[in-house]
């Protein structure tokens, strides 16, 4: 893939986030003129607040928008497997995989507070194996059952090693809306970008029994960044 690039400090709005900025501006500029035009000459204290409550709103969804420009430092990328999201380790554990391997694997979970970068990256050079997305319900994206019961969309890589990991996409209870960019019999690789999770939401990876995990549960990560772990 050639010498891979020092990370770029950039950031730029992701372009999932433009129609909903687009309309949040309008509404909120059309809401402070109305409360402007009925308090504004009698309170116009009521209006300034207003205007600073809605100001605020209005850059925290800009913040969740955000979407840093990352490449990956070092050229060995071969089985590496790279944090898809920004955010905290809560589940490291072997568990029954029943939607694809139907066998016992190894699962990383990435849980997004609403505070997080929401883009996602691609966790491996590979090919697309699968993509299925599910609809489902909206249960807090910590609990456990989340990864079978909520909306979702599943995306199963062969990696540069032969081996299959299954990388999942899992809506919270505000998540409502999953973007999955990738196409399955395409070749991937780090650096690109998996998808987009809307509010608040959790990703997480099924790797072979016995891989060795190079994060801790609790520990921050970041996308396209930290190392998750290496496939044998």
């Amino acid at each position: 893939m050639g010498k891979r690039l020092r990370k770029l400090k950039k950031i730029r709005l992701h372009r999932e986030g433009t129609a909903t900025l687009i309309l949040g501006f309008i509404a909120f500029a059309a809401l402070n003129a109305l409360v402007y035009y009925w308090a504004g000459s009698n309170c116009p204290m009521a209006s300034y607040i207003f205007l600073g409550i809605t100001g605020i709103i209005y850059l925290i969804v800009v913040n969740f928008f955000r979407c840093p420009i990352r490449h990956y430092e070092d050229d060995d990328t071969d089985g590496l497997i790279i944090a898809p999201a920004d955010g905290k380790v809560v589940v490291i554990e072997e568990v029954e995989e029943n939607e694809y391997f139907h066998d016992r694997r190894l699962m990383v979970s990435i849980f997004m507070s609403l505070f997080n970068v929401h883009a996602n990256w691609v966790p491996c050079d590979g090919k697309v194996k699968l993509v299925r997305h599910h609809d489902g319900r909206f249960k807090a994206a910590w609990l456990p059952k989340a990864s079978t019961e909520n909306e979702r969309s599943t995306v199963v890589i062969t990696a540069s090693t032969g081996q299959d990991i299954l990388v999942r996409q899992v809506a919270g209870a505000m998540a409502r809306r999953i973007v999955t960019y990738l196409q399955e019999g395409e070749a991937c690789e780090i650096d690109e970008h998996m998808g987009f999770i809307k509010f608040g939401s959790r990703v997480d990876i099924y790797l072979p029994v016995g891989t060795k995990v190079n994060v801790e549960l609790g520990q921050r990560t970041t996308g396209n960044e930290t190392i998750i772990a290496r496939l044998s």
